[in-house]
């Protein structure tokens, strides 16, 4: 939308429930709409960071023929993702994957987490932001009360992972409506290229909580200390499990098994013990593989191609893993959208682009 058309769709969707429509706001919106024609006018929309600004309207995908009667056949996918202005760009383009390729679109419910303290998108401002870019989604914007968390997190190798918003799905549970009792988490960096529903019909067997792809070749030693593995108790946290490498960044989740087994204060004390002695470095994650590692319902590789932000110094370029893909993550301190605002992409990044929603508008100056 241009300036003049978010203006107008603010004053009419004043009686919109979700919208909060104070008399100032109004009058603001008139002001700017009287002074549009004056080229010379440093004209600001509503929304006050550039990084809410600028967004098309995503198509409008429909249900295919094939897709049940939600009235007779209830099947949601739900999918969880954390949402902020820093990242608002790359979950939205994660979002507008999703249902492009899902092939009962109008069957997909997104939860969106957004952080209690960021000045710049409150969740009443992402309410209104996502539903100019996705008129027809499902959806819905919780607040995460980061003071559950703030002081459990300790330093991590790259300050973006010190984000409270990061651990968010640890109180998944917590956070979402008491009838979603499953759901797909969702990093803000990846970009799906198959149908959601394929992941979503993924059976969590036994009594397992958690389901994600692992990578049983990866040097599982590296993601904790010397100082851990050094501790004559803390190594038999795995027993007599097999643990492998698995990224938090794509994973299916049992809520109803999640809250049966306390695992948020699982998680937590390990995040007190970290706070007294130095047992990892990175961020979110290790709590995770100390919880889950050797008991996760393991999913095809195709499922998290991840990694393509490189590392988390530098952000270098990399390539695909071998084999097929369905959904691309780029975890690692390079993001796609950052490195293409640069000119400077790596050869990947240009799959993620056909799917970006942001297309920031310039407003001429001249008279």
């Amino acid at each position: 939308m241009l300036v003049r058309e978010k203006i107008l769709f603010s004053l009419s969707h004043a009686n919109d429930p979700l919208i909060n429509r104070s008399p100032i706001t109004i009058v603001a919106c008139l002001l700017i709409l009287g002074f549009m024609p004056f080229g010379s006018i440093a004209i600001r929309p509503v929304l006050d960071s550039d990084r809410l600004l600028g967004f098309t309207e995503a198509p409008d995908y429909r249900n295919g023929v094939g897709c049940p009667v939600m009235e007779q056949e209830p099947s949601l996918v739900q999918i969880a993702m954390t949402i902020d202005s820093e990242y608002l760009r790359g979950s939205m383009a994660a979002v507008h994957s999703v249902i492009r390729h899902a092939s009962c679109p109008e069957h997909v419910f997104f939860h969106f987490i957004a952080a209690e303290f960021d000045l710049e998108s409150n969740p009443r401002v992402l309410t209104q932001l996502v539903r100019s870019i996705f008129p027809s989604l499902n959806f819905k914007v919780y607040v995460f009360r980061e003071d559950n968390v703030i002081n459990l997190i300790s330093s991590s190798i790259r300050q973006a992972l010190e984000n409270p918003l990061n651990y968010a799905r640890n109180y998944l549970g917590d956070i979402l409506d008491p009838g979603v009792n499953r759901v797909i988490y969702l990093d803000s960096d990846v970009i799906l290229v198959d149908d959601v529903h394929k992941l979503w019909n993924v059976q969590l067997g036994g009594s397992r909580v958690i389901g994600a792809p692992e990578y049983c070749h990866a040097n599982f030693t590296k993601y904790f200390t010397d100082s851990f593995w050094s501790d004559p108790v803390l190594p038999r946290v795995f027993g007599s499990r097999n643990p492998c490498y698995f990224n938090t960044g794509v994973m299916v989740m049992d809520l109803e098994r999640w809250k049966e087994g306390n695992y948020k204060l699982k998680i937590e004390s390990w995040m007190k013990l970290q706070r007294k002695r130095r047992i990892y470095e990175l961020g979110s994650l290790p709590p995770f593989l100390l919880v889950f590692g050797g008991n996760v319902e393991p999913i095809d590789h195709k499922w998290n191609q991840h990694g393509l932000g490189g590392d988390n110094v530098k952000g270098s370029c990399r390539s695909l893993h071998p084999g097929p893909v369905s959904l691309l993550h780029w975890s690692g301190k390079g993001k796609p959208w950052d490195r293409l605002d640069d000119k400077k992409p790596c050869p990947l990044d240009y799959l993620w682009e056909p799917y970006d929603l942001y297309k920031p508008f310039r407003i001429s100056t001249t008279k």
